[in-house]
């Protein structure tokens, strides 16, 4: 007897329709047709099945905070930070859990099932740091969780974030965080980016810093923090978010500085929906487009993996958890919209994030964890497209959430009565 059958599921790289069979939260077959009885089966019916979405660059203490204590008027970074200045006195252990958690439940039913979530640590209470240590405690047995020591207002520029920053590794946060471009000076900047990675080499820690999301060319700490990484042998463990400002750098430095990406094994995190909404705000014509440089990056080999950023909260307005919206956005802000680059937007959001977090590979395949979601979409492009329903989220064999599909109801004359709105397709993509 198995616990979980997955019946006409389309896996990517996988010719034909397969079942997938669960047993003991691990994936203990794929095959054309599995003739066994389950506890429980799922049609798929031709549709993807997919690993989770993996989110890896959030802000989980600032999530559905929309309008508290204000709402941001400008709409602009800076306003953002002064705002969220204003809320983080106001904040209890309470009322930060209670958002974190609403968000995690809509998470899951997005199959978004992986978060690494940065946490302000210049607050020296550290309300919010105890609040998500608590959360990622709660939600363990469904997302993973992790959780970055953020001095937001700087390592150097606020006099108590390191000393902060070193008190939320001790209680247990797994990643070490910091924001250099927003210290007084890029001497400051570089500094911050040096003692921050020794911390994570001494404490082996992963390290993921806020790097250069400026339109200003020359800021240049992504370039510092590829030779610290190298120096302190970090390869493979750092991340650099955003990196806006390679969007404003000549292509000569950005043909030196990409292969240093490279050999540093970087992965870089842009945030679509946050990059492109706050960058290029002083711009008039021609305007910026807010993102780094994706296709080059990803042509030197760099592991590039989309990011959600923010939900409701003092820089973003919107947003819902979906990181096929992040895809879309993505590919269309790059733009990139070949066949494979459009595939590769949804590899981004799963394959990607959970390599940046150093999560194992979710690929589904047989002894792999049965952690997968069906989407109502046949192929990966489609998915994206159409931001697919979610229609089944299942995380080590049990099933967390359920969607009804997508239908629109017609009454036309000489037309059919029922529409899959995601049913136009014309080229599979496998």
């Amino acid at each position: 007897m198995l616990d979980l059958v997955v019946r006409a599921a389309h896996l990517v790289g996988v010719k034909g329709l397969v079942d997938v069979a669960v047993r003991g939260g691990t994936i203990v077959e794929i095959a054309p047709r599995i003739d066994a009885t389950a506890i429980r089966e799922i049609d798929a019916a031709g549709h993807l099945v997919a690993p989770p979405f993996v989110d890896p660059h959030f802000h989980m203490d600032a999530t559905l905070s929309l309008g508290l204590p204000r709402l941001n008027q400008s709409g602009t970074l800076l306003e953002g930070i002064a705002l969220w200045g204003e809320l983080k006195p106001l904040l209890t252990p309470e009322a930060v859990m209670e958002r974190a958690l609403r968000y995690c439940d809509l998470a899951v039913s997005q199959g978004l099932l992986a978060i690494r979530s940065h946490v302000d640590v210049c607050d020296d209470a550290l309300t919010a740091t105890e609040a998500l240590i608590e959360v990622r405690r709660r939600v363990a047995p469904y997302i993973d969780l992790q959780l970055v020591a953020f001095p937001q207002d700087g390592l150097f520029r606020s006099p108590t974030a390191e000393a902060n920053l070193l008190r939320a590794l001790d209680m247990g946060v797994d990643v070490v965080g910091g924001i250099p471009h927003f210290e007084r000076t890029m001497q400051a900047g570089a500094d911050s980016v040096r003692r921050l990675c020794e911390i994570a080499a001494d404490r082996g820690l992963p390290v993921d810093l806020h790097c250069d999301e400026s339109d200003d060319p020359m800021s240049r700490h992504i370039e510092t923090l590829a030779a610290e990484t190298m120096r302190l042998g970090l390869q493979g463990r750092v991340v650099g978010s955003h990196c806006t400002s390679m969007h404003s750098m000549d292509n000569y430095y950005a043909s030196k500085l990409i292969p240093l990406i490279a050999e540093a094994a970087l992965h870089i995190v842009p945030n679509p929906l946050i990059n492109i909404t706050l960058q290029g705000r002083s711009d008039t014509y021609p305007r910026r487009r807010g993102l780094t440089r994706v296709p080059e990056l990803r042509e030197a080999g760099v592991n590039v993996a989309f990011g959600q950023d923010c939900t409701m909260d003092p820089w973003y307005s919107l947003g819902s958890a979906d990181m096929l919206e992040v895809a879309h956005m993505g590919i269309h802000a790059v733009p990139m919209t070949s066949r494979d680059a459009m595939a590769w937007a949804f590899n981004s959001v799963t394959l990607g994030g959970a390599a940046a977090m150093g999560l194992p590979d979710p690929t589904l395949r047989v002894g792999g964890p049965a952690s997968l979601v069906v989407l109502q979409a046949r192929d990966r492009i489609e998915a994206v497209r159409m931001r697919a329903t979610r229609l089944f989220v299942v995380r080590n064999g049990r099933v967390l959430s359920e969607t009804a599909p997508r239908l629109a109801q017609l009454s036309l004359p000489g037309r059919p009565a029922m529409l899959d709105p995601a049913a136009y397709a014309p080229i599979a993509e496998d």
